[in-house]
């Protein structure tokens, strides 16, 4: 099943089941075109926290040096940072380098804390895609990235919420800028699965409903330029586009 919250043309927030077939949302009796530019396409999910994972594909460590990490890397992007499907992602002005980042992104569906890897799928409401933007001159220059993380519009995520039925276990991440594929992976290729990193997470956070966990990036991270457009599709859920403005 999937999930889909939209803004209908009289400007109130709705829900309700998305068709993919038909790229519909059905709700109160009616049913509503995605498509429709009357509609506006908003994240999945409102979350308190996106917890997000460093260094969760070795080529990814790899390609930025680093050593692969002997337990997941967290750290946190705020509320403010959930971007929608269709917006146009403004990064912060007069850097040298903002990079995309795809990232298969699990939705919490319930509030918990210590969750034994063995339950913690039935905490799952289910996946999502993301793009963890990042602000690469100040990340590399301090060690709390709230500058490189976790600016405004800096996580893009959606266009619908896919239940775990749908996703495979193998499921497939791709990003592609202006139409040319840049990063190719699935969730094969993570170091720690999903069910490790929600017990490791909620040995130290209480995670609420709706909250977002974002996997991290396989290789292939790059710079974006003003006016590029960027696709990250999950196999299972579908393909979140946006565009990009560097002011």
């Amino acid at each position: 099943m999937y999930r889909a919250r939209f803004r209908d043309p009289a400007g109130s927030i709705r829900e309700g089941e998305y068709d993919p077939a038909t790229d519909t949302v059905a709700f109160g009796g009616e049913t509503y075109a995605l498509s429709d530019p009357a509609i506006d396409v908003l994240a999945p999910t409102e979350p308190s926290k996106i917890v997000c994972i460093g260094r969760n594909y070795a080529d990814h460590a790899a390609e930025l040096g680093n050593d692969v990490p002997d337990r997941p890397l967290l750290f946190l992007k705020p509320p403010n940072a959930v971007a929608s499907h269709g917006d146009t992602v403004t990064v912060p002005a007069g850097k040298d380098r903002i990079d995309w980042e795809a990232e298969i992104a699990v939705v919490i569906g319930e509030q918990c804390k210590a969750v034994d890897a063995a339950d913690a799928m039935d905490v799952v409401a289910g996946f999502t895609c993301l793009n963890d933007v990042s602000n690469r001159d100040d990340q590399n220059q301090e060690q709390n990235w709230v500058r490189g993380k976790a600016f405004d519009g800096a996580a893009p995520m959606g266009p619908v919420l896919a239940t775990p039925d749908e996703v495979p276990p193998d499921a497939s991440v791709e990003l592609r800028v202006n139409g040319e594929t840049k990063q190719s992976s699935d969730r094969e290729h993570m170091i720690f699965d999903v069910p490790t990193l929600i017990e490791e997470i909620t040995t130290y956070l209480t995670l609420e409903p709706g909250d977002v966990i974002a996997t991290g990036t396989p290789e292939g991270v790059g710079a974006l330029a003003d006016g590029d457009t960027v696709e990250v599709e999950v196999e299972g859920v579908g393909t979140l586009e946006h565009d990009v403005r560097v002011p």
